[in-house]
């Protein structure tokens, strides 16, 4: 049996000899699982970086489409655009021959059309002398030298025409007016009739 003393000297052997198969100059103490912390030190400046890098871009972005807004408006105003037709030029007591077409193309009729454009150019009122319907004109657009007129029957005796349809008018080279009506029958067939108004 061992004495005490070579007990704790055969204790001291085995604490010796473990110790000396590990590397008693490693700075590492205990192993972790966790990461260690990151520095927040740069963090700081790479958020500046990044905001003043979208400040910029997004100025870059608001010079240049200002810059090109700006050259399409100026586009547009000077070259282009047809000058705008006063209301006088449709003005006065028309009248001509209209030549009809169904969807197809086909002719349907000539027939005659007169037409009054009231002063202001946004009323008036029209007869279709060959069917002896008449009816009124309110002005519903209108853009550069073009008006468009709501046609609303008022009288059709021998019920031949449409109750509603559409009459559009462009200054001609002549003085006139050029003509368009369009309008869709009870049978649901879109009918245009088309001609010059002096």
């Amino acid at each position: 049996m061992d004495t005490a003393a070579e007990l704790e000297s055969g204790a001291d052997d085995r604490r010796e000899g473990p110790a000396s198969s590990v590397t008693a100059v490693s700075p590492v103490q205990q192993l972790s699982l966790w990461p260690p912390p990151r520095s927040t030190r740069h963090s700081g400046r790479r958020r500046r970086q990044f905001t003043v890098l979208g400040v910029a871009a997004l100025a870059v972005l608001l010079v240049g489409g200002g810059a090109t807004a700006w050259a399409l408006l100026a586009d547009g105003e000077d070259a282009g655009q047809e000058p705008v037709a006063p209301a006088e030029d449709f003005v006065g007591a028309w009248a001509g021959e209209m030549v009809q077409v169904d969807t197809e193309g086909r002719h349907v009729a000539d027939w005659h059309a007169e037409v009054r454009i009231e002063e202001g150019a946004e009323r008036g009122s029209t007869a279709w002398t060959t069917f002896a319907c008449s009816g009124t004109l309110v002005l519903s657009a209108g853009d550069n030298d073009r008006r468009v007129y709501a046609y609303t029957e008022t009288a059709d005796p021998e019920d031949r025409c449409v109750d509603e349809a559409e009459l559009t008018v462009l200054p001609d080279a002549d003085g006139g007016l050029r003509a368009e009506w369009s309008s869709v029958t009870d049978e649901g067939t879109r009918m245009t009739s088309t001609g010059a108004l002096n």
